[in-house]
């Protein structure tokens, strides 16, 4: 049995689980996410348990089961605390803006980047260096933060460009002058 999988995923009070026609439609008070389950993966509600089984140990089987088990977690996390990525943004001159529902990065190009705000995705810009990307939907979050990173990632010498908060960027040393014979 999957060590992942056979966790049964605890359903806070205020939200609701629902599978049908394959389907699992998780609702609360931040919106509502739903995930198609695939393979011979069962899942069962009781109280306020959802408990996940498989019909059989084939090896897809077991990798699913896990699978499911941890996505339905992070879809009842997200209608219920939701999620956050930090970003900030280091270099002379760079600075963010919100303008509307548009992002507009001043990154050190010849023009500026506006990258428009995905359905279900808020975007705060505390400080003109610091970005805040938040919604209910793990997935959405991670890859907007990684797009969002994309556009100038941080170089390994001087560390300008766009990381994550708390992320470490392995610094390389500068080119040597000429030493003396």
């Amino acid at each position: 049995m999957s060590r992942i999988g056979r966790l049964p995923v605890v359903i806070p009070q205020g939200v609701t689980v629902t599978f049908a026609d394959g389907v699992a439609t998780v609702k609360g008070p931040l919106g509502t996410l739903s995930e198609e389950i695939k393979g011979h993966i069962n899942l069962e509600i009781k109280g306020n348990e959802a408990i996940f089984t498989r019909d059989n140990d084939e090896k897809e089987t077991k990798a699913l089961h896990g699978l499911y088990r941890a996505t339905l977690h992070n879809m009842v996390e997200g209608v219920t605390k939701g999620f956050e990525k930090h970003l900030m943004i280091s270099g002379v001159g760079v600075k963010v803006a919100l303008q509307g529902t548009k992002l507009v990065m001043n990154i050190g190009f010849s023009h500026q980047v506006t990258m428009p705000e995905p359905e279900g995705i808020t975007i705060e810009v505390p400080a003109p260096n610091k970005i805040i990307i938040s919604g209910a939907d793990k997935q959405k979050v991670g890859q907007f933060a990684a797009e969002v990173r994309e556009k100038r990632p941080p170089e390994p010498y001087k560390g300008k460009g766009i990381k994550y908060v708390g992320e470490t960027i392995i610094r390389k040393e500068g080119k040597a002058g000429k030493g003396k014979k």
